[in-house]
């Protein structure tokens, strides 16, 4: 093995996916929206949801969207599964960012590991992560916000988050605990997110990246000297063939 390819294989590649990978709306609406459409979420759970949200809202504007995950209690962790299935049959399922699949293309072709550092809920962040594989033929792991269950199975989700909502400085020591993990060094890793609450996962690495950057993220950025991307066509009405014909020319 050369010092060229033990420094790839040291190299991580961290990315966001809401705004950075994915256009609006989140991946958490999108699924969202299939519970709405199939009725599983009660009319009483997203009022009281709503309710909540508005006094943490007035409490603490931003820590209101990481609260608890109410909406979801009594859900079982299998509709996501039959959520994924359902994606399959449709023409426009997770609309990636073609440079984004590209990028992830050039990454796996580096021999960099690859990541997605998400607060989404972890079970949507490793459908995402399924989807991608099947585009760009490489392993992505995921490190996203998990749900407290109820035991047995299928897993009933309590409502409430277990842990820490992965953002902010919660993706940083993610990023730093994966480095340790597999040992790659940092300071030769790569980050990419689009919002304020990438911000230290992009300072803790060598190269930073704000791709779609909110505009408090776009001011750092350009006092950092770091690349900002501008990501807008999707693949998604290109057929899997197509998509994956782009990926595959982008890692050449």
């Amino acid at each position: 093995m050369t010092l060229a390819d033990l420094c790839s294989e040291t190299t991580g590649a961290f990315f966001d996916l809401d705004g950075t990978l994915l256009p609006a709306p989140s991946l958490e609406w999108r699924f969202l929206g299939y519970l709405h459409e199939r009725g599983a979420i009660s009319g009483g759970n997203g009022v009281r949801w709503l309710a909540r949200f508005i006094r943490a809202f007035l409490g603490d504007p931003h820590g209101a969207t990481h609260g608890g995950k109410c909406y979801l209690a009594g859900i079982s962790e299998a509709l996501v599964m039959d959520w994924e299935k359902s994606l399959a049959t449709r023409s426009d399922s997770l609309p990636f960012f073609d440079d984004a699949l590209g990028r992830i293309a050039w990454h796996h072709a580096q021999r960099h590991r690859v990541f997605l550092i998400s607060g989404t809920l972890a079970p949507l962040a490793r459908v995402a992560a399924r989807s991608l594989a099947a585009f760009v033929s490489t392993e992505i792991e995921v490190c996203a916000t998990e749900l407290e269950a109820a035991p047995g199975s299928p897993r009933i989700w309590s409502g409430q988050i277990a842990g820490e909502h992965r953002s902010h400085g919660a993706k940083l020591q993610a990023v730093k605990a994966l480095a340790a993990r597999y040992g790659l060094d940092l300071a030769r890793s790569y980050a990419y997110g689009d919002s304020a609450g990438d911000l230290q996962m992009l300072e803790g690495v060598g190269v930073g990246v704000a791709v779609n950057p909110t505009r408090h993220l776009a001011r750092v950025a350009r006092k950092r000297g770091w690349p900002i991307w501008v990501w807008k066509r999707t693949l998604g009405e290109i057929p899997n063939v197509a998509a994956r014909g782009l990926a595959s020319k982008a890692a050449r």
